[in-house]
Order: structure tokens, then sequence, then C-alpha cells
């Protein structure tokens, strides 16, 4: 397999590194996305989009990035707060008045985009619904008590953060997660990101792969991605049925380039994100809100409402390798999608070649 695509003058570590996890076998089907001064400046395509080697991997290569699809989830929230349908900092129960209970009665909408709702999973009682049954791992949601105090510890809301959200939306707005995506935030943003795949972009996805057949079973996330069953199950996550359903915490379906475009804006004041927030609501979103051990990532973490953020970067990767980062030291941005489900460490040597350290991203 050959890297192909372009790199800009002094970009040519980033295509040896990437070129070395094709040769090694590291990788098997990926893309890199560079961002510098509103333009891209580094766009590498390797391997295959599926496993039968057919569909060679492609510049506009949709893929799967697991947790980096809660970032757009979070806009979708914040449209609603712009809109005046929601606030940051009132109960949930105010607008889905079954969540207000059994200790989540004064659990606002800052706590769940900050990962601090004591939901970080699906409660036990779920593990019987399907992968895709909506409405009732939402209703399982409002029923279950929080596994700790709303707002006194931290946990990625792995597989629960877009049915959270999406309750509070149907409730405050009476429209839906998918919805506020498809009509505002995608074409706002200007966005090749779906969450479900229309019909006509089906041909464009990715098929996801193990690196290794243990692969699930060794994550220190596993025990907060199992219920429901599915989620790492790639018969599963490859299925049509999947890629055109909405899972807003892990199944967006984009391209390294729209990803490092998005985050090549992240920051602006005059950028599309700013214009679609509002100043104050863009603040909100890049502001760091809490620093502590997340259980999920099992390391100690700074979020914003939807970013990892530390001295260096902006940043949101995915359970399997994927990332996606603002450089705030060096002013670009980079995107990694891969379908090869294994650690960030592929991410971490295409960053380390940027000179960015991308040591904490996603639930490795």
């Amino acid at each position: 397999m050959d890297v192909e695509g372009f790199a800009a003058a002094g970009y040519e570590e980033v295509r040896r590194v990437f070129q070395e996890l094709v040769d090694s076998g590291l990788e098997t089907g990926a893309g890199v996305s560079v961002w510098r001064e509103g333009r891209e400046v580094v766009r590498l395509n390797a391997g295959w989009a599926d496993a039968g080697r057919s569909r060679p991997w492609q510049g506009d290569t949709l893929v799967m990035p697991y947790s980096l699809s809660k970032t757009f989830v979070t806009l979708a929230a914040l449209v609603a707060v712009r809109d005046g349908a929601l606030a940051l900092d009132e109960p949930i129960a105010k607008y889905w008045t079954e969540y207000g209970a059994r200790g989540k009665e004064a659990t606002t909408l800052r706590q769940v985009l900050t990962h601090r709702a004591g939901q970080p999973r699906f409660p036990a009682g779920a593990a019987s619904l399907d992968l895709l049954d909506d409405a009732g791992l939402r209703e399982a949601l409002a029923r279950a008590a929080p596994e700790h105090v709303p707002g006194t510890s931290l946990g990625e809301h792995a597989l629960t953060y877009g049915h959270l959200i999406d309750g509070i939306l149907r409730a405050a707005t009476g429209t839906t997660l998918g919805t506020v995506f498809d009509d505002v935030v995608r074409p706002a943003l200007n966005l090749d990101a779906w969450f479900g795949v229309p019909d006509h972009a089906l041909h464009r996805v990715a098929d996801l792969e193990h690196a290794h057949p243990e692969w699930p079973r060794q994550l220190h996330a596993a025990p907060w991605l199992g219920v429901p069953a599915g989620a790492l199950d790639t018969e599963r996550t490859n299925s049509r049925v999947w890629r055109q359903s909405v899972f807003g915490a892990v199944n967006l379906h984009t391209t390294a380039t729209a990803m490092a475009e998005f985050f090549a804006h992240l920051t602006s004041q005059e950028g599309p994100v700013r214009r679609l927030l509002g100043p104050e609501l863009h603040t909100e979103l890049l502001t760091s809100q809490v620093t502590d051990y997340d259980e999920v990532f099992g390391t100690r973490i700074t979020w914003t409402p939807g970013f990892v953020r530390d001295k260096g970067k902006i940043a949101k990767g995915g359970i399997g390798g994927s990332a996606a980062w603002w450089s705030l030291r060096h002013d670009h941005a980079c995107a990694y999608l891969t379908r090869r489900l294994d650690d960030h460490s592929r991410a971490a040597r295409v960053a380390a070649a940027l000179g960015d350290d991308l040591t904490v991203v996603g639930e490795d």
C-alpha cells in the first residue's frame, strides 16, 4: 500500500510517518488532513475502505470516528440554548419532566455537556434493549438513578451522551438531535458529516475492522460500552441500518478533511462556529469547565462543553483511534480518521510529526 495525496513544503515528516504506519501494517485504511491559515496543506489517504480491498481509501471516504461525534451533539444542544429553548444551568427536568427522578431533579444541561451528569453508561436494565431502540434507551436513562450525585464526579458519557441531548431537545423544542444537526448545524458549518448517512453517500462509507480480536475486551472504557450490546460489534456498526440511524454519542460519519477544516475554524472570531452560536456561547464552548479524573478515560482531564483541552490543544477523539484537534501552540488543525480500530498511538505519531502532543483524546 502507498500513501496518496499531497503535502505542502514543510510537512514531509507527516507523510513519512503515515507511510511507516501503512508499511508496518498498523494502518489498513485512513486519511490525514492538516489545515493552516485557512487552507488544507496536507491531504493523505492510504489503504482500503473495505476488507476485500475493492475500494481504495479516498479523500471523500466517510468513516465513523466514535466519540468525535459528541462534539456535534454539543453544537446541536447549544443551538437550542442560542434560540432560548434551553438554558445551561437550569434543571433538565424543567423541560424533560420524566427525567427529574431518583436524584436527577437538579441535573443541568451544563453537567451533561461536561460529563458530570452521573450517567456515563446506560443502566444494567437496558441490557435487554436493542442498540437502536432510541425511545427505550431514553426512557431507561430517565428512570435510572445516577451513578453519583450530578456535578460531583467526572466520566465521559460514552454511549449515553447523544440520547441525553436528544431527550432534552425533544422535550424542550419538539424536535430531535438529528433534525437540529441536519437543518441547522451541518449547513451552517458546511460539513461533509452525517448523523444518518443518506442513500447517495452510502457508497463512500468505510467498513470498520478490529486491529485484533481481543481489542474490545482490553479497553479501559469497555465497562461503559457494553450496554446495550453492539457498539463495538463491526457486523452491527458496518450495517446499513446503523449507518442510517442516529446514535449521537458515536455514529457521525465524516471525512478527515471535513474534521480538520472544522477544527481549523473552531477558535476564529470570524469563523462559522462563532457565527452559528454567537460570541457568548462560542466562548462557553471553548472555555475549560472542569478538571478532574475521568473514570472512562482513565486519566485526569480538562473538559470544555464538547472538547478536551490543555495548554497545547483543543481536541476530541474516539475509541478506535480517530482524532482531530486545533493546536494552540502552532495554529494548525489536524484530523486522523481510521477504520482500523486500535489505540491512539497512530494519531499520536502523526501529531508528534507536527510538533503536537496527543496524550489524551479518546477512551482507550
